[in-house]
């Protein structure tokens, strides 16, 4: 519900909102400030980083990972005439595989075994071997992989040995200036240790993975640190090492961790949940720019407009519009979509989030109840059969849970087309690819996956589709042979 209205006339005044509020996490950040301190003396300067070191270097793993390439054979393999001298001749022709190798980094964050890495560190792996501190090493299985984060959980099994582990920190905590530690293996030459400082604690467009929220770090981190540990003074993990920037494949001082907190989540559904799906607020919108920040009245830059609500969700009964613009959550200022987006989804469902939003000129304080998106319609996944040129073909009905798993916007609506088996008419003729969204078939709007076999029946061997691909909509006229004729429609 919204209340605490404060007039802003037309001035972005993150102050205001943080003292008069949502002083919750910006009073906890101003403790954990007043905690920090300089050295004073030739003494503490000299001080070790050794007693963190020897406490967490043993909750990381080294993780090397194998995968069977094979190479695309010429297309004269599968000529009868020319089988016969591929087959004698392996070196021509023939399809070859090899193994290829990478490595990387994890963290131990479980006694039983279980590791956080780096979804990139492991994606496409036919084997991953874990190693431990003292070399002793062990077979892992991916219990859960999350492209969207960049984050993977595995699974090692040693008994019933309790392995060592770092816990987790609350990384909205950290502050820029914070002494950290990078602890991985780069260039797999071993457990090595980097230290730095927190250089920023929100990177936001990085383009690193969906919800890309990063804490940036100088500490040196190199191509096999992966997956590794970024650990606090305290000694907790403050995140996994992800990505680098570097034109040379080396490290120039600018690294970037996913923070713990997005950890928690991923780990939480790996363990508890056994699927991850995220809550959702119901609405699209933009960053604000500088001249949407002019428009709006506002001094600087900063928030995201709200473009769109979805009917019924969260957003909608808490009594957010389209136009109001999202300053804060959770008492921390909103840059962008991505920040707002990481807030989201760090939270559970049932959970709420204070939202610092302008309304109207007023800045309010909107306190949501977090759902998960909702599967409706069900998304019914068929696969069509019939004579007919779409055979083999298989769909489902859009909604905005099933379109978050596809990592589709979740206000599209309609059917999608999932796979195209490459041996069919569909496959072979190119009629649909996988992501088409089909909009009508022979004039009959397609909005359940009911409505396209209906579709298709009335056809009669002539059938005129439309669909979208990429945003641009298509119309094709298929014959049953498969002959096909497509235009573009503006």
């Amino acid at each position: 519900m919204l209340k605490n209205k404060i007039k802003l006339a037309g001035i972005f005044s993150i102050l205001l909102l943080s003292a008069s509020v949502l002083p919750s996490q910006l009073s906890a950040q101003d403790t954990a400030f007043e905690t920090r301190a300089v050295p004073q003396s030739r003494e503490q300067v000299q001080l070790s980083y050794a007693p963190v070191v020897r406490n967490a270097s043993p909750a990381v793993v080294n993780i090397y990972t194998k995968k069977i390439v094979r190479s695309r054979r010429s297309a004269l393999y599968d000529h009868p005439i020319f089988r016969r001298f591929f087959d004698g001749n392996n070196s021509f022709g023939a399809p070859r595989e090899r193994v290829q190798g990478s490595l990387g980094s994890g963290v131990i964050v479980r006694a039983n075994g279980v590791i956080v890495t780096n979804n990139h560190v492991i994606e496409g792996a036919d084997e991953i071997t874990v190693v431990l501190a003292d070399r002793r090493e062990y077979d892992a299985k991916i219990v859960l992989a999350d492209p969207r984060t960049d984050l993977a959980i595995l699974q090692i099994e040693t008994g019933d040995e309790a392995l060592a582990t770092l816990s987790l920190s609350n990384s909205d905590n950290v502050l820029v200036g914070d002494l950290v530690l990078a602890i991985g293996n780069p260039f797999g030459v071993g457990q090595t240790v980097t230290s730095g400082i927190v250089s920023a604690t929100a990177r936001t467009q990085e383009g690193i993975s969906d919800f890309g929220f990063f804490i940036q770090t100088d500490a040196a981190v190199n191509p096999g640190n992966s997956g590794g540990a970024l650990v606090g003074i305290d000694g907790e993990l403050l995140g996994i090492n992800t990505a680098i920037y570097s034109r040379t494949g080396a490290s120039n001082g600018i690294g970037f961790a996913v923070p713990a907190n997005m950890v928690k989540s991923v780990l939480r559904a790996a363990l508890d949940e056994g699927q991850l799906v995220r809550p959702w607020l119901g609405i699209q919108g933009q960053t604000v720019n500088s001249e949407l920040a002019s428009s709006l009245g506002l001094d600087r830059p900063g928030g995201v407009l709200i473009d769109d609500i979805f009917p019924g969700s969260p957003a909608a009964r808490a009594g957010l519009s389209i136009g109001d613009v999202i300053l804060a959550a959770e008492g921390v200022e909103i840059i962008d979509e991505g920040g707002l987006n990481f807030r989201i989804a760090t939270k559970q469902q049932g959970e709420s989030v204070k939202l610092g939003v302008l309304k109207g000129g007023f800045l309010e304080e909107a306190e949501i109840a977090l759902e998960l998106p909702p599967e409706v319609p069900e998304r019914n996944v068929s696969e069509l059969d019939g004579r007919h040129p779409f055979q083999g073909v298989k769909i489902g009905n859009m909604s905005p849970r099933f379109n978050d798993e596809l990592q589709l916007d979740p206000f599209l609506r309609g059917v999608v087309v999932l796979e195209v088996n490459p041996r069919t008419p569909a496959g072979r003729y190119q009629l649909m690819a996988a992501g088409d969204i089909l909009v009508s078939m022979n004039g009959i709007d397609i909005n359940r996956v009911e409505d396209l076999n209906e579709a298709i029946d009335a056809g009669e061997g002539r059938y005129v589709y439309r669909f979208r691909r990429r945003g641009q909509l298509a119309e094709c006229l298929v014959s049953s042979r498969g002959n096909r004729r497509c235009r573009a429609i503006q």
